[in-house]
Formats: C-alpha cells, sequence, structure tokens
C-alpha cells in the first residue's frame, strides 16, 4: 500500500480523488492548503503528491521544488485547471511526473498514478554516498541537500551541466565539487570567466592561437579548452558569450576538436563541460541572445544553487566556521557569537548570498579585533539599520525588542521580565535555526534535549517536529 498526498483547494476534488486511490488498493491524505501540503510531506514520507496549481494561498509551482525534496522524494503529478504550456513546462522542468488538465476522466489519473508508483517501486532506493566531497560547501537544509544530491548524480556521468543561481551563490564551488567526485577528479580543472574578457580575445582564449594570428600574438598559445584535456572545463558566465563565439563553442562540443586561431589543423580534446550562469538563459533563447542549440548541448543536467534568503537555516553554520577560519587565519583567539549577532544576520535579504555574508563577516572580525564574543555593533551599520527596520515593523514589537533593548517610557521590566522575554526570542530564534530538528536544537543551544522540552512548554511554543 502506497501513501499518497493530495494537495487540493476544491474539497469535491479531493474527495473523488482519494476514492480513486482507496480502489486501487492505496491509502489517500488530503489537505486544500498548499502550507499544510508543504508541511505534511516534510513530516511524513509520501510515494506520490498529486498537486494542484491555483490556491487561495499561493501557486502550488512555488512548493513543487521542496516536495520534490523532502526526505522521501515523492513522485508529483499536477492535476490543474490552470492550463496552459507554461504551467506544463515549468512542472516538466521542476521534475513532476505528468501533467493532467481538469475536468478530467478517471482514467486519465489512475494510469500516471499506476505508472509513477511502478517506477517508484523499481526505483533503486539507495541514498548517496555519504563520502561526497564537498569542498567547503555548507549548510545542512533540504535545498541544499537536494543540490549535492544533484552533484553525486551528475558526477557519475559525462554529460554536460549547467549551474544556475544568483551572484554569490557558490556557482564554481559547487562546479569544483562536480570535478572532484568524478572521474576525471585527476585531471584538470580549467576556469574561464566569460564576462572578464572582451569578444575580441574570448576565441583566443577558448582555442589558443599561433604565433602571428593577430597583432600581438608574439607567440604560440595555449587555449583554456586544451588545458581541461582529460579534465574539466569550467565556463563561468556562459551568457556573457556573443552568438559568433556560441556558434565556434557549439561545434567543439559536438566534435571535441578544436583549431587554434590562425591554425591549419585541428586539435582532439577530451572534457567535460560545466558552465554557470546568473542569467535567464531560457528567456535568452526567447530573444534571441543565445542559441538554443547550444542551450540545450550545455543543460544536459541542470544544478540550480538556492539563494541564501531560502536556506536561511544554513546561516548559523555558515556563520560559525567563516568566523573560526577568520580567527586562525589573522591569529585572533576563538570568538564567541552572540544571539543578537545572529538574529542581525537572519534578518538580512543578502541579496550578495554568501559571499555577501562573509565580506560582513570579515568587517565584523576586522571590528572586532580582541573582543571574545561578537555583537551587532561589530556588524556594518546599514546590517543593524536593516534589523532595526524589520524589529520596528513586527506586529508583535512590544516594549522589550529581540536585541534587548526595551521602551522605558510604557514600562520598566523586572529582571525576570526581561529574562523571559530574552528566553523567549532566543527559543524562536533555535526553532528557526535548527527547522525543528531536536539533535541539532540541543547541539546549537548546548541545552539538553529534556531542558528544552520544558522550556518550549513554559512559553507555549511550537514542539520540535524532527528527530
Amino acid at each position: 500500500m502506497s501513501q499518497i498526498l493530495i494537495i487540493d483547494d476544491d474539497p469535491q476534488i479531493c474527495t473523488i480523488l482519494s476514492e480513486l486511490v482507496k480502489s486501487m488498493g492505496h491509502h489517500p491524505c488530503t489537505t486544500t492548503r498548499l502550507e499544510n501540503g508543504l508541511r505534511m510531506a516534510r513530516q511524513q514520507d509520501f510515494d506520490l503528491v498529486l498537486l494542484d496549481l491555483e490556491f487561495p494561498d499561493g501557486d502550488g509551482l512555488q512548493i513543487l521544488p521542496d516536495l520534490l525534496k523532502v526526505s522521501s522524494r515523492p513522485e508529483v503529478i499536477i492535476i490543474t485547471g490552470a492550463s496552459g504550456y507554461r504551467g506544463a513546462e515549468l512542472a516538466f522542468k521542476y521534475g513532476a511526473w505528468d501533467y493532467v488538465e481538469k475536468p478530467f476522466i478517471l482514467a486519465e489519473v489512475s494510469l500516471p498514478i499506476e505508472r509513477a508508483l511502478q517506477y517508484r517501486g523499481k526505483k533503486d532506493p539507495a541514498p548517496i554516498p555519504v563520502t561526497l566531497k564537498r569542498l567547503g560547501i555548507v549548510g545542512e537544509s533540504p535545498a541544499i541537500l537536494g543540490c549535492l544530491e544533484e552533484v553525486a548524480r551528475a558526477s557519475a556521468t559525462r554529460a554536460s551541466i549547467l549551474i544556475t543561481g544568483e551572484t554569490g551563490t557558490g556557482k564554481e564551488l559547487f562546479a569544483r565539487a562536480v570535478h572532484a567526485n568524478s572521474n576525471r577528479s585527476a585531471g584538470p580543472f580549467a576556469v574561464l570567466d566569460c564576462g572578464a574578457l572582451p569578444d575580441t580575445l574570448v576565441e583566443s582564449t577558448l582555442f589558443g592561437h599561433e604565433r602571428g594570428a593577430f597583432t600581438g600574438a608574439e607567440k604560440k598559445q595555449e587555449g583554456v579548452i586544451c588545458q581541461a584535456n582529460r579534465g574539466t572545463l569550467f565556463l563561468d558566465e556562459i551568457g556573457e558569450l556573443s552568438l559568433r563565439v556560441q556558434k565556434s563553442l557549439l561545434r567543439v562540443l559536438q566534435e571535441h576538436r578544436i583549431r587554434p586561431v590562425g591554425g591549419v589543423g585541428e586539435i582532439e580534446v577530451d572534457f567535460r563541460l560545466v558552465a554557470a550562469t546568473n542569467q535567464d538563459l531560457a528567456r535568452m533563447v526567447r530573444e534571441n541572445r543565445f542559441r538554443e542549440d547550444l542551450f540545450f548541448r550545455i543543460r544536459a543536467i541542470e544544478i540550480k544553487i538556492p539563494p541564501l534568503r531560502e536556506r536561511k537555516e544554513d546561516i548559523y553554520e555558515i556563520t560559525t566556521r567563516k568566523v573560526d577560519q577568520l580567527c586562525r587565519d589573522y591569529g585572533l583567539g576563538t570568538k564567541g557569537i552572540s544571539p543578537e549577532f545572529m538574529e542581525v544576520l537572519n534578518c538580512q535579504r543578502w541579496p550578495g548570498n554568501v559571499r555577501e555574508l562573509i565580506n560582513a563577516l570579515e568587517f565584523a572580525i576586522a571590528s572586532a579585533q580582541q573582543d571574545p564574543i561578537l555583537f551587532p555593533k561589530h556588524l556594518p551599520p546599514e546590517y543593524r539599520l536593516a534589523h532595526l527596520k524589520s524589529d520596528q515593523q513586527r506586529p508583535d514589537a512590544g516594549a522589550i525588542s529581540t536585541a534587548g533593548r526595551f521602551d522605558t517610557s510604557e514600562h520598566f521590566p523586572t529582571l525576570a521580565e526581561y529574562r523571559a522575554k530574552f528566553e523567549k526570542n532566543y527559543l524562536r530564534m533555535l526553532l528557526q535555526l535548527s527547522q525543528g530538528n531536536r539533535h541539532k536544537a540541543s547541539r546549537l543551544s548546548g541545552i539538553s534535549q529534556a531542558r528544552l522540552y520544558g522550556l518550549l512548554k513554559k512559553y507555549n511554543l511550537s514542539r520540535f517536529s524532527g528527530p
């Protein structure tokens, strides 16, 4: 008997699908809200999810990537009245099993359900090896663990890989992890930032050139592609290449042979391509700014790196590791991190992602010098102002703020009131950082699990949902 989750805002559809699932010998669970559906998928193992797209509280496509990455890794079938090529395109892009439009007859749903469950029953359940070389990739959030699983799968193939993500998310780090975990790890890892060179130099840099091929070519030079022979070629910001260079690169990817600028013969090269971009290449294809054939050639496998704002539970681990490293690099003693310091970090949007966070931590270490504990005063002023603004906008902001400040114009708190307010805010932050995982919360706080349960009960806070 398979466990099937039905997420649809129409109670009648939930009933129809539930009866169908039961008639097929499986166990259904239903919810009419997106938020509840994602929470249920995280708390219980499901083999299959039947997901609508249109909800009063959002779009089903918004939670589809998260559904596919929960611990049970269910298959997902989209069943929706929101017909359209774009919805199906996104659903398949994210990894949905099938897309069924409403109104439907039961056979149109039962057959995809049967096929998805047959596939799941035969699929190799073996987990991704824990020996994956992370090469400094930090985090245990579902988003990052999902990316690491994709790295492991991609590393076992020879296919070209496209890594997408915002600036500062660590795309090159993931590219190096693919190389390090592949059978090419003993070979070179050659890098070219396609946006750092003028168009006139890109071809000679990629393919190399012969002596005298152009003005200034005083000697023969090997190209980056040749340098990647028997290894991996990493092209960062590939969307910056001109259409002319894209055409030349496409031929090289097809033939694995290059002709240096000014050369008469071709050179055979054995390399694996990993490309990265922070641009929407699909949109660039539609706007005729990127070749469609090259797009499909480089995107045999796509790894999407999430922005830091979508994996804030990783901020604590990134911060502690980086602070320890910086203290060692600068010959400083080990520094503690105050809850107030972490709270300021957690309220930021981080448009520059992990790179921006690391820059802020370097500023804080330089500002703290010999201070044993990092406090908000050690951060750049703009981060403290952003925290102050978000604190003032909170509807539950009372006499005492989460940073330990209080408004004496209304009521000066007793020591017991102040301590209770601080404890409650600390526990809220701990629940957020640990994602409800009691082992992680106990490790982060240094408090026993029994004591944590007592405090949560005292302040009427949500209990832990994980092991």
